[in-house]
């Protein structure tokens, strides 16, 4: 199933996308700027019946948000994982590496994004003043459906609601600027995500096709298969420090071919197109300026 946040004639309604991605019927439950977090806790606290709904509308006339417009907390994003992603910046020398081995981390690498970067489909990513090396990285995003904490890695799947995109855009300057990645992670607009939820059971997630096209060129093709710390790993890593909530959202990581990694950098400019796509989920594409 896929669920979507969405707007029509300047109101917001939760929707369920119809299989091929035509209509979305909207939902009978208050939307706001939590968009399907309600709907997702109250699914996993097992609350009888669906809400009720109303004829579907084109999807091309409705104007889709962010699935989660505003997390309750920070977006949850892990770094250096997928194998090829290492390999490229060993080549670079990045931190000093020889080879991918050099980087590959012995626990998961964990990072933040501020809610207040996330976007929806076609919100123009928008370059600050402060930045001249924006770059992009497609990536798998998990959405938590039942909480909790001290998750064991063999029941960790148990906790998935479903997946959406998340393009987790980067000032690299920033975030070399500052010795962390906060900063560089989380300027407005630096989280496009979408265009839906799709429920765990629709998704096999362990082997998934990734892409990403700047203006039409591929840069970014890997498949979750080169994780190097898988979703069950994740959500075992976070839940031994903090108890996860429905709605919460982590970013899996990048596979290779992000602007840092090529000589010279190609950095994202005004003007450019950025679409992502990730297999059995759809697409996000974001303008920037």
């Amino acid at each position: 199933m896929k669920l979507a946040t969405f707007n029509y004639r300047g109101r917001r309604f939760l929707g369920r996308v119809s299989a091929r991605a035509q209509t979305v019927t909207p939902l009978r439950m208050a939307a706001d700027e939590r968009g399907l977090t309600p709907l997702i806790e109250a699914m996993v606290e097992g609350k009888p019946g669906f809400p009720p709904e109303d004829a579907p509308l084109p999807l091309a006339e409705v104007c889709l948000e962010a699935p989660i417009p505003r997390p309750r907390r920070n977006v949850f994003c892990i770094g250096l994982n997928y194998r090829s992603h290492a390999a490229e910046l060993a080549a670079r020398g990045f931190n000093g590496a020889k080879t991918a081995d050099d980087l590959i981390p012995a626990a998961p690498v964990v990072f933040s994004k501020v809610p207040e970067s996330v976007i929806g489909p076609g919100m123009p990513i928008a370059i600050p003043a402060a930045s001249s090396a924006i770059d992009y990285e497609a990536e798998l995003a998990v959405v938590i459906g039942k909480g909790g904490r001290g998750i064991a890695r063999a029941r960790a799947m148990e906790h998935v609601f479903g997946y959406t995109i998340v393009n987790d855009v980067t000032a690299r300057d920033m975030q070399k600027r500052h010795q962390q990645w906060l900063l560089g992670k989380s300027c407005d607009t630096f989280c496009p995500m979408g265009p839906w939820i799709v429920t765990a059971e629709e998704v096999k997630a362990n082997d998934l096709a990734l892409k990403l096209w700047v203006d039409g060129e591929l840069r970014q093709d890997g498949r979750t298969t080169d994780l190097v710390f898988d979703i069950p790993a994740i959500i075992e890593c976070l839940s031994a420090a903090m108890t996860l909530y429905p709605g919460d959202v982590i970013a899996t990581g990048t596979p290779a071919g992000v602007g840092m990694a090529t000589d010279p950098p190609r950095w994202l400019t005004r003007g450019a197109t950025v679409k992502v796509e990730i297999e059995g989920i759809g697409t996000l594409e974001n303008p920037v300026r």
